[in-house]
């Protein structure tokens, strides 16, 4: 809204005023009080009698007050409205416009809830450039939410209307982080019963309602209060230990994460052990483990350990070094 245009019309109005008062007292000698009341009744356009008879002189402060107060009064009202008009259609604007970015993503995540740790996994999405929309019917969440331009609906995640919209048939996973453990397992029960598929990361905030969460199709349960706590412990009995896993897994001045990589079927690496893949020497990345589908994950694989296809690499290196190591292992 242009404050600066309706300050202008309000110092105008009140010129107006003081005009018409410090006039009819000048001109017609009406007290003060009357002066006012008569500038006030014309500026209104009431309809009210002249209280005392005007003179020629008072009749054209009269017709100035109604001609400028009119002028003015209407001014400001169209800009009222124009400002008011203009920002509906622009949040209408912006709103479709989110729904068709929406309605355009694959292989996104669902983010139902933006509290306190919804907030984190957002950030954390953001900053690796992932793709995801969080449902939320909170009012100040959503203005937070559109401040920092993610996209969202304003909607109740328990509806399987709200997973719909949001995507979910194209997804490629969901993250209940809603505060009630009630609702996160009916958001899950409803993401199930329309993709059950779909990987479904659960939050509790009591580790005993973890099984009724993962019989009602979550795929992982977390856990903020217990880790937060095992966590807490860790640092006092391993700190070093701490230190590294926080140097591997979070943003560090070392530029080192530790990465998840999957060799896609096609591979020229398929069929390599280790030494034979040259991973190590060529990019300078350390293999931490190997999962393979419906088997144990291998810790610290000999370098013997041949690759197949699909098997997920961990590995630790500079984020550079782990991206070029990617584009290798697809065909």
């Amino acid at each position: 809204m242009n404050f600066k245009q309706l300050r202008s019309s309000l110092f105008i109005i009140i010129g107006i005023v003081a005009f018409g008062t410090f006039g009819y007292v000048y001109v017609d000698r009406m007290p003060l009080f009357d002066s006012f009341y008569m500038t006030i009744i014309t500026i209104s356009t009431v309809g009210f009698s002249e209280i005392h008879p005007l003179t020629n002189g008072g009749r054209v402060i009269t017709m100035v007050i109604i001609i400028a107060s009119i002028s003015i009064g209407g001014y400001s009202l169209a800009m009222v409205v124009r400002v008011f008009i203009e920002g509906e259609l622009k949040k209408s604007f912006e709103r479709r416009k989110m729904e068709r970015q929406i309605q355009d993503l694959k292989n996104h995540f669902i983010i139902c809830g933006f509290g306190r740790i919804g907030r984190i996994i957002c950030d954390e999405l953001r900053e690796d450039g992932i793709d995801f929309v969080v449902i939320e019917h909170d009012e100040t969440a959503i203005q937070e939410l559109e401040s920092k331009r993610y996209l969202c609906l304003k909607m109740d995640a328990t509806s399987e209307e709200a997973l719909i919209t949001a995507g979910i048939m194209n997804a490629r996973g969901l993250v209940t982080a809603v505060r009630s453990d009630a609702n996160n397992v009916f958001i899950t029960l409803s993401a199930k019963g329309l993709r059950p598929d779909i990987f479904v990361l659960s939050r509790t905030s009591d580790v005993k309602n973890e099984e009724k969460l993962k019989r009602a199709g979550a795929t992982r349960v977390v856990s903020p209060y217990y880790l937060g706590g095992r966590r807490m412990a860790q640092v006092l009995k391993r700190p070093t230990v701490v230190d590294f896993i926080d140097v591997a897994t979070m943003g560090n001045k070392l530029g080192l994460i530790m990465e998840e990589v999957m060799v896609m079927p096609g591979a020229r690496l398929i069929g390599k052990n280790l030494i034979e893949s040259r991973l190590r020497q060529d990019f300078g990345v350390i293999i931490v483990a190997i999962k393979r589908p419906a088997e144990e994950m291998i810790f610290n694989p000999m370098p013997s350990e041949t690759l197949k296809a699909r098997d997920v690499l961990v590995v630790l290196g500079k984020h550079e070094d782990v991206s070029r190591m990617s584009q290798i292992l697809t065909p």
